[in-house]
């Protein structure tokens, strides 16, 4: 005999209680291991299709280790030094930046920057507090000793729970369905292949996505001589996965930097703007109808609440945690309303009574 829906409810509101509480408190102690879980996840395909071409899950584990590693160890050597280079010194000429943006402002428009103008107090302002506290916080996170223990702590946990649970992924996935409630089995197995479609779409396809066209920005603006490009490619390539605004906030800045680098060379200040252009073409028409495909799912601004709210709830462990709950919540808000769309709630006891009478039994 099924428990009574009251105690049902009772029961899974309690255990989301107690989910929430446990991320609260221990938020910063679980990144390493949700972070390992995100990369378990995101790897698991690739793992299942070496299986399929005959390998054990301990060999395809381990190729896909040594690969991640020599990859991760090319970037310690060559990609992370540079980025972090440019983004300090990004930082340390932001106020000649807007100083040269100010002599521009003031040919073309002498009286909007008058001495006593509140929009050259503003420039000022802002330039000196980007040097000043951009610079330093920068250099704050990558010199605190505190910083640089959870970073090695992060960069050595999260890998091995990643291994771990590469390799233990699919018998983890089999014992969570033997501990499913029988009565609502097979509406929880549809539901979560619902979610796991929407993540794969999202998370793979769009992370996939990201590393192309970050990979594509940074090399592209380095080639045309535009200084900062590999920063300028990493922020544009890391913010891809909200529509849109990736390519508004990359070419805007990569624009304004050249604004200030190109300026009267008109032909490489164009090649940076047909950068970003060719890359939303891509985007648009190849990459994404490709790897994530037109039923995600995720609306943008669904997103960025998500992201909004969790990211202030529970720091980075939130943000992180953020997209699989958006995508599990919207799944489950649709099955929801077809549920309600199909309830005498919806229909009222009048279409209720005709069904009953168009019924030949």
């Amino acid at each position: 005999m099924a428990l009574p829906a009251k105690l049902q409810v009772r029961y899974w509101s309690i255990a989301t209680a107690v989910v929430v509480a446990v991320l609260w408190v221990l938020g910063d102690v679980l990144l390493p291991f949700v972070l390992g879980a995100a990369i378990a996840y995101f790897l698991d395909p690739v793992a299942d299709r070496l299986e399929r071409l005959g390998l054990s899950r301990v060999a395809a584990t381990a190729i896909i280790t040594i690969l991640a590693i020599v990859s991760f160890v090319i970037l310690a050597l060559l990609v992370v030094p540079s980025l972090v280079a440019q983004a300090v010194q990004l930082f340390e000429v932001a106020p000649e930046l807007l100083r040269n943006l100010q002599t521009f402002l003031t040919e073309r428009f002498p009286d909007l920057l008058d001495q006593t103008s509140a929009l050259r107090q503003s420039l000022v302002s802002i330039g000196e507090t980007i040097r000043s506290k951009g610079g330093e916080v920068l250099n704050t996170v990558l010199s605190s000793a505190a910083s640089l223990i959870n970073l090695v702590v992060l960069i050595i946990i999260a890998p091995v729970v990643a291994v771990y649970l590469l390799l233990d992924w699919d018998r983890m996935i089999a014992r969570i369905n033997d501990l499913l409630p029988r009565d609502h089995a097979p509406v929880i197995r549809r539901l979560a292949h619902e979610i796991d479609e929407t993540l794969a779409s999202f998370i793979r396809g769009m992370g996939t996505v990201c590393l192309i066209l970050g990979t594509y920005y940074a090399l592209a603006l380095m080639l045309v001589g535009l200084q900062f490009g590999l920063v300028v490619g990493f922020v544009a390539g890391l913010v891809t996965f909200i529509p849109y605004l990736g390519a508004l906030i990359g070419g805007a800045l990569a624009i304004g930097l050249g604004l200030f680098q190109f300026w009267g060379d008109w032909v490489s200040l164009g090649m940076v703007a047909g950068i970003f252009i060719f890359g939303q073409m891509i985007e648009g028409n190849v990459l994404t109808p490709k790897l994530v495909g037109n039923s995600v799912g995720l609306h943008p601004v669904w997103l960025l609440l998500a992201l909004s709210v969790f990211g202030t709830l529970f720091g980075f462990v939130g943000m992180l945690i953020a997209v699989p709950i958006a995508a599990a919540l919207g799944v489950i808000t649709r099955f929801g309303v077809s549920q309600y769309l199909d309830s005498r709630l919806y229909r009222g006891i009048s279409a209720a009574t005709d069904d009953n009478d168009a019924d030949p039994a």
